[in-house]
Order: C-alpha cells, then sequence, then structure tokens
C-alpha cells in the first residue's frame, strides 16, 4: 500500500464564510461597545440613584484637585458610606474637564486620602470603577503615575474597613486596580475588565487594531469570563439592550448587590476583612496544583 493512503492527509477544514465571526467574539465585543455606550450611566448617575446626602470631597492636599475621580461622603440607606469613582464626561467640555475618566497621579492620592477617612470612622468602602485606564501623559509621569497606583494597591489591601468595588462601565488595566483592591468585586452585566484594551492588544499580538473583536474574546475580558475563572465575585445584572436603556433598572440591581455585599462584610472582624482580602488577590491567577504522582 502506498505510504500516502498508509497516513492521509487530514482534511482540510471547510473555508468560513466571508464575513463570518465567531459568535463568541461576536458577544465579547458587542459587551466592549456596550461598556463604551455614550449613553452609558457614569459613577454620578449611580450615587444620586442610590445613596443620599453625597457630599463630595476634592483635593490630594498636595497638586490639586482631579476631577476624572468623584469621592465623598454619603449615606446607602441609613449607613454612613464613602465613595470613590471614576467619573467621565458627557459632552465635550465636561470629557475635557474630567479628562475621559483618565485620572492622574493626584485622583489616585484623592482616592487613598478618601479611603484613609474611612477607615479612621468605620465606614464603609464602596468605589465604581469606569475609566479605559490611568493618565499615560507626561505630566502624570513626572508627578508619579505609577508610584501613585503602586501605593494605592499597598494601601487598600491594608485598609480595616469593608471594601466593595463595582466595574460599571469600562476597567482599564492599573487605571481600574487603583481603586479596586476590594473584599468584594463585581461587574455589571456588559461591562469589561482587563489589562489592556482591545485595540492595544490587537496591535500588539496581532499587528493590526482592526482585529480588536478577536482580542477582546481573547482577553476573556466580560463578566461571564471573569466570574468563570474567579476573578471577580459576581454579575450585575442590566436591562435587555444595556444600562443605557433602562438606567434606574440597572441602578435598583445595583442597589441590591451592595445591599448583600455590605451586609455580609459587616460581620466580619477588621483583621479578617484584611486577612480575606490580602488572600483573595494573592490567590488570583493560580491555574497549577501539584498533584499526586
Amino acid at each position: 500500500m502506498p505510504a500516502d493512503e498508509q497516513n492521509p492527509e487530514p482534511p482540510e477544514p471547510p473555508a468560513k464564510p466571508a464575513g463570518h465571526r465567531d459568535p463568541r467574539v461576536t458577544q465579547s465585543w458587542e459587551r466592549v461597545q456596550l461598556a463604551r455606550h455614550p449613553k452609558r450611566p457614569h459613577a454620578r448617575d449611580y450615587i444620586q440613584a442610590i445613596f443620599t446626602k453625597f457630599s463630595e470631597i476634592h483635593g490630594d492636599r498636595n497638586f490639586g484637585d482631579d476631577k476624572s475621580i468623584l469621592a465623598g461622603m454619603a449615606f446607602f440607606d441609613s449607613q454612613p458610606v464613602m465613595i470613590v469613582a471614576h467619573q467621565k464626561g458627557r459632552d465635550t467640555k465636561e470629557k475635557l474637564l474630567r479628562n475621559f475618566g483618565m485620572p492622574k497621579p493626584e485622583g489616585y492620592r484623592k482616592a487613598i486620602r478618601i479611603m484613609q477617612l474611612a477607615e479612621k470612622f468605620n465606614r464603609p468602602i464602596i468605589t465604581l470603577i469606569d475609566t479605559p485606564g490611568a493618565y499615560p501623559g507626561i505630566d502624570g509621569e513626572e508627578r508619579g503615575q505609577a508610584e501613585a497606583i503602586a501605593y494605592n494597591l499597598r494601601e487598600m489591601s491594608r485598609l480595616k474597613c469593608p471594601i466593595v468595588s463595582v466595574v460599571i462601565g469600562e476597567g482599564g488595566s492599573g487605571g481600574a486596580l487603583g481603586i479596586g483592591v476590594a473584599n468584594r468585586v463585581y461587574m455589571l452585566e456588559n461591562a469589561y475588565y482587563s489589562v489592556i484594551s482591545p485595540e492595544s492588544c490587537a496591535a500588539i499580538i496581532y499587528r493590526d487594531s482592526t482585529k480588536a473583536p478577536e482580542a477582546s474574546a481573547a482577553l476573556r475580558m466580560t463578566a461571564t469570563d471573569l466570574l468563570e475563572i474567579g476573578l471577580i465575585d459576581g454579575i450585575v445584572a442590566e436591562p435587555l439592550g444595556g444600562a443605557h436603556l433602562d438606567p434606574m433598572a440597572a441602578a435598583h440591581a445595583l442597589r441590591a448587590t451592595l445591599q448583600e455585599a455590605l451586609t455580609e462584610l459587616s460581620g466580619h472582624s477588621p483583621e479578617n476583612l484584611v486577612k480575606e482580602r490580602f488572600a483573595k488577590f494573592r490567590s488570583m491567577g493560580s491555574y497549577f496544583h501539584e498533584g499526586v504522582l
């Protein structure tokens, strides 16, 4: 028997029709687009819908007040809490004022100042994450952008009060994590949380930024993906079509999640809150276990 008949070549896979895209890629990219929708509720919208008597605190007591970080005291039902959030703008003027939701070092220093006040007065901290990433400009680097984020990561891990974080839109890299070291981390259904934007990932890996949809699926950046691999604690359901179609329904769902998380964490001692938070983040990315030979 001829050798080629003994070991036949595997058949060629059927050609995909023009314009075909893997359903997983399509779904992932659609959620990225919803996370960036121009009418999607921002942090201030949720604060107005869920909290009462919000009193904003300004400045980092070092350089200035970063408008892309919204922070202050409020009441959740009758419980006093501290809120730290990324804030984007709606029109061009506000987008520039808020620096498109990209904090500079003074924003992160303001955030940790408010969080340390929360610890001092034994108040839970709620953070709302919605940023494409930390500001990458030269002036930010000159004032210590990387150091400011790293300092927040260390100090948040030590705070002896409950911390609940929710990704409400975009969760971009260290810019998001700088206010995201929490005991409980949730995501809205159509939010994303990733070490890099899909466009940047595609430009690096595929040398083609137009392959961002494929990169978004490969990054596993959606709420469903991240819950499956244990990087978040739960998903907040959105109205059909996205939070922008019914902001009040999205706010009610978020309120219920926050209520459940704060009720659960209220039974933990300060020492246990710190210990649990540290263990939570130390275990992330650990997928290999020793087995018996």
